[in-house]
C-alpha cells in the first residue's frame, strides 16, 4: 500500500487546526501530515504535532538539526504520541540572535537511535542542490545512521523522478510534489533550491494539478508513497483533483 503525506505550514494553532480539518474534508486519501519546522512562527512543529493528531494520528514534524543544543533533550523524544520524525539539516537563520550548533543531519539521526529508539526517523533527499554523486553519498551516510526512510524536495520534471528513482531504487521514499504558481513561485525554485525546470512547465494551477496527477501515477506503480505540498495555494482546490476517491 503506497502513503500519501500532506504538509502543512505551522503558522499558528488555528489556521494549522483549521487547515488539518480541510485537508481531512477535501482530500481523504491523506494518511499522514509533515510540519516543517519554520523559525519565522513561533510554533515549533512538534508542538503542532501533538495539536493535530486528533484529527491526523500520523504526523511527522521536521527537525532542524543545526538547532539542537547538544546537552538539550531532543524535540519529540519524550511526547508518548509521536511515532515519526524528519531530521533535515536546517538552513542557517536570518536572525543572527538565533543561535544554532555544529550538528550535522547524521549525528542527530544517530541521537534519536540512540535516545529514541520509539521513533522512526526520517531523513531528507533534494536532486537539485548539489552533484547527484554528492547527494547520494550524504543518502549513504544517512542510512548508516539510522534513517528509515527518504523525504523529498519536489521534482518538477518526470525525467528527473525517472533518474531519482533509479537512484533510489529499493528505498522507502515519499516523492515530493508541490505546485509551482506563477512568476514569484518559480523564482524562489530556481533561487533557492536552484531547480532547473524542464522548458513545458507552465506555472500556471491546472498544468501543476495534471502534472502532479502523472507524478502519482508513476509513483503509485511503482509501490513508492507521495509528499504533497500544496504551498501558497487554496487547499481545496488543489487537493481535491487529486483524491483518486
Amino acid at each position: 500500500m503506497t502513503l500519501t503525506s500532506v504538509e502543512l505550514i505551522p503558522r499558528d494553532r488555528e489556521t494549522l487546526m483549521h487547515d488539518a480539518r480541510e485537508v481531512s474534508e477535501v482530500f481523504p486519501d491523506a494518511q499522514m501530515i509533515n510540519i516543517p519546522d519554520l523559525l519565522r512562527f513561533p510554533l515549533r512543529s512538534w508542538e503542532a504535532a501533538a495539536l493535530i493528531r486528533p484529527i491526523f494520528p500520523r504526523v511527522v514534524p521536521h527537525i532542524r538539526a543545526i538547532d539542537i543544543p547538544p546537552d538539550a533533550p531532543l524535540p519529540g523524544a519524550e511526547d508518548e504520541g509521536l511515532r515519526e520524525v524528519l531530521v533535515v539539516q536546517g538552513d542557517p537563520p536570518s536572525d543572527l540572535k538565533h543561535r544554532t550548533y555544529p550538528n550535522t543531519t547524521e549525528s542527530i539521526i544517530t541521537r534519536y537511535r540512540r535516545e529514541a529508539p520509539h521513533l522512526t526517523v526520517y531523513a531528507a533527499f533534494d536532486p537539485y542542490r548539489r552533484a547527484p554523486y554528492l547527494e547520494m553519498e550524504a543518502i549513504a551516510r544517512k542510512k548508516d545512521a539510522g534513517a528509515a526512510g527518504l523525504f523529498t524536495q519536489p521534482v518538477f520534471d518526470m525525467r528527473m523522478l525517472d533518474m531519482c528513482m533509479n537512484w533510489l531504487h529499493g528505498e522507502n521514499v515519499f516523492w515530493g510534489i508541490s505546485p509551482v504558481v506563477g512568476p514569484k513561485s518559480r523564482s524562489y525554485w530556481e533561487t533557492t533550491n536552484h531547480v532547473i525546470f524542464p522548458p513545458d512547465f507552465e506555472p500556471t494551477l491546472e498544468a501543476n494539478i495534471a502534472f502532479a496527477r502523472q507524478m502519482m501515477d508513476a509513483v503509485a506503480q511503482a509501490g513508492g508513497n507521495t509528499y504533497l505540498m500544496p504551498l501558497r495555494v487554496n487547499l481545496a482546490r488543489y487537493l481535491t483533483p487529486l483524491c483518486r476517491g
